[in-house]
């Protein structure tokens, strides 16, 4: 019997782990992926305390202080497949395992959304992907685009000019949006002939043979619909990982976002959540370590003043 049950091991499962380890907390945390997605991210500059440091050296930071409280926190790499609740107890399984606990955190994060377009399947890993970082060291002197027009699109861009000959940012808004400094070095970069803007305009398909080798636009760019590229990196936000949340009668938003308070509670009591999978509009590492934070103290409070029942293995069965 855990006090706290903790899934996903991103900035936020590790963060809520920290704090419950500092709450003499008994915590597990399950994750599969760990550091999650900030770990593809190559430079972090928004983080209070630090500079500039990579993102896989962010989460490795909070990972190893959360495992300064090893008496109290064990982890297990795992895929969590279900949770349910019993009395006022919850089970989760993963790896055909069940774990119960008297309070759920869920950090599962978000995954990159898809552009549903013909060719985009096919050609994952082939010239389609969704990480710079880990992709574009692939493509030197090769001519790649960035679909979407967010601060992440625009980082994307910024790095992979250190090995693309020209990068494309094909955006269907008027205008990029990225923060207003990225906004500054995308220009510096726009005058050094290394990044080139396509505005109002959207992919309808991605062709090629082995690789991708061309793009099909939705309107013509330099009198043709077709435009030859090397790699398409396609970074238009993200789908929240919710399914376990859901199933669970967790209630979610109309982006399938959990619904929380500013106290990481959600409708169903001893769950809380936080990080890229709830509803907060600005999404960052520091928000959804807050969050975190906030979960793993809500939870204590939780199990300071509830008496729990129905929570043996026995009658979870």
């Amino acid at each position: 019997m855990y006090d706290v049950i903790i899934i996903g091991s991103g900035c936020s499962g590790y963060a809520a782990a920290m704090y419950s380890g500092r709450l003499s907390l008994k915590t597990l945390l399950i994750g599969y992926e760990d550091g999650g997605t900030i770990t593809l991210t190559n430079v972090v500059e928004n983080y209070p305390g630090f500079k500039k440091l990579t993102g896989l050296k962010l989460a490795g930071k909070i990972k190893e202080h959360a495992l300064e409280y090893k008496k109290f926190v064990e982890f297990k790499q795992a895929n969590v497949t279900g949770i349910k609740k019993h009395g006022s107890c919850f089970t989760v399984t993963a790896e055909k395992k069940n774990y119960t606990a008297k309070t759920i955190i869920l950090a599962t994060g978000a995954r990159h959304k898809e552009l549903n377009i013909p060719g985009e399947m096919g050609f994952k890993n082939q010239g389609v992907h969704s990480c710079a970082l880990c992709d574009g060291v692939f493509y030197k002197n090769k001519i790649v685009a960035v679909v979407g027009g967010s601060d992440s699109a625009a980082k994307e861009a910024m790095l992979l000019t250190q090995w693309a000959k020209k990068v494309y940012i094909i955006y269907r808004g008027d205008q990029i949006h990225p923060e207003p400094i990225n906004m500054d070095r995308i220009k510096g970069l726009i005058k050094k002939n290394k990044i080139e803007i396509i505005n109002n305009t959207n992919l309808k398909a991605i062709k090629g043979n082995k690789f991708v080798t061309r793009v099909i636009l939705d309107k013509p760019y330099k009198n043709s619909k077709e435009f030859n590229l090397d790699a398409v990196f396609i970074e238009i936000g993200a789908v929240p990982q919710s399914d376990l949340a859901k199933k669970l009668g967790v209630k979610l938003n109309e982006k399938y976002e959990i619904i929380i308070n500013r106290e990481s509670k959600t409708n169903i009591p001893g769950f809380f959540a936080a990080g890229d999978v709830v509803d907060t509009k600005f999404k960052q590492a520091i928000t959804g370590v807050a969050e975190a934070v906030s979960a793993a103290y809500s939870a204590y409070q939780h199990i300071g003043s509830n008496k729990f029942f129905a929570c043996n293995d026995e009658e979870n069965n």
